[in-house]
């Protein structure tokens, strides 16, 4: 992806050491915030300098950005800050997250006991909000703010299958199977989403409105990187994937309801609905395979699989309440609103 705007001079810095070629003394200083610097969690996810400098380096180990040496994605010096970083953005999490009482490490009860988790939730409704009222440059909007992720979708999960093994590892893995299209790279979500895009005329290259997104909405993508990069939290990854498939398909199915009542055709329906089959029987896959295998497996890991899900479910809920206070009170999402389609 292109190199985005830098909001704040961390961010501001690693782009700058990122321009350069790789040396074994960074050019710039990196100004890392000390431990002080957020008085409460939920500073550290509106933190748009923090998030934006967290994201760049986690780009690094995915698809890079344009001009960048590869020579930077294991750079000791950069891995020392986002070791920094990540510290406080778990910290941070942790503090969000609402974990409920642990059931046993087996199966059936860690399935039932996200379903719970995921289905304990009394905030107010983006899906419903979309289904209903949101208007088409709101619309546009949402699939801007998505598509930080969905462009890329399942890549962040898929770190955590070599660090799985048995009943979770194949789970996991046939969840994924289906999130890259089933070997039909038409069919891959990422592409589905891209067509979406293109369909509401928008430009489908990855991070082309990186500038445009707010600090929360990196936040919940930088989580998951956060999750799925760091082997000892393959606990968190596993929950956090597995809340998400159980919280797609309903709302997925009023997604779809609101493009086709603004009159958008297929082209850009399709990627929801296909979630809507698709996730209806991921869920199951996801609680009691995935999640209760690896409970099963590793009983150690039990509390940060109840973690990933219920911090997916905190960093979701203030991105969905950011959109729907600024849609109510007829503003704009985006810190840059886009241009209107041809």
């Amino acid at each position: 992806m292109r190199k985005p705007t830098a909001r704040g001079p961390l961010s501001s810095a690693v782009l700058a050491n990122l321009a350069g070629t790789p040396q074994e003394r960074l050019a710039e200083p990196l100004p890392l915030p000390g431990p002080d610097a957020w008085s409460e969690p939920e500073d550290f996810v509106y933190d748009g300098d923090v998030q934006l400098a967290l994201f760049c380096l986690y780009e690094l180990h995915y698809g890079g950005m344009d001009g960048v040496a590869d020579g930077w994605e294991w750079h000791p010096e950069l891995i020392r800050a986002r070791t920094g970083l990540e510290r406080g953005f778990e910290g941070a999490l942790r503090r969000m997250a609402e974990v409920p009482t642990l059931p046993e490490p087996a199966a059936e009860p860690v399935a039932a006991g996200l379903f719970a988790l995921t289905a304990d939730d009394g905030g107010p409704s983006l899906s419903r909000y979309v289904a209903k009222e949101a208007t088409g440059e709101q619309l546009r909007e949402f699939l801007i703010l998505r598509s930080i992720y969905q462009l890329k979708e399942a890549d962040p999960h898929s770190w955590a299958i070599p660090r799985l093994g048995g009943r979770a590892k194949a789970a996991l893995v046939e969840i994924q199977s289906d999130e890259y299209g089933g070997g039909r790279p038409e069919r891959m979500h990422s592409g589905l989403f891209a067509r979406a895009m293109r369909g509401a005329g928008l430009d489908d290259a990855y991070g082309a409105y990186i500038d445009a997104v707010p600090a929360v909405t990196l936040a919940a993508v930088n989580m998951m990187s956060l999750f799925g990069l760091n082997r000892r939290l393959r606990g968190a990854i596993v929950g956090h994937l597995a809340a998400y498939e159980m919280t797609s398909s309903i709302p997925n199915k009023l997604y779809s309801r609101g493009f086709r009542r603004l009159g958008y055709g297929s082209d850009v329906r399709d990627y929801f609905d296909e979630h809507v089959e698709a996730d209806a029987v991921h869920e199951q896959i996801a609680g009691r395979d995935m999640a209760g295998g690896l409970a099963e497996a590793e009983p150690g890991l039990l509390a940060d699989i109840f973690f990933g899900a219920a911090a997916a479910l905190a960093v979701d809920a203030l991105a969905g309440r950011h959109q729907l206070e600024a849609w109510q009170a007829g503003r704009s999402a985006l810190m840059v609103p886009a241009e209107a389609p041809a």
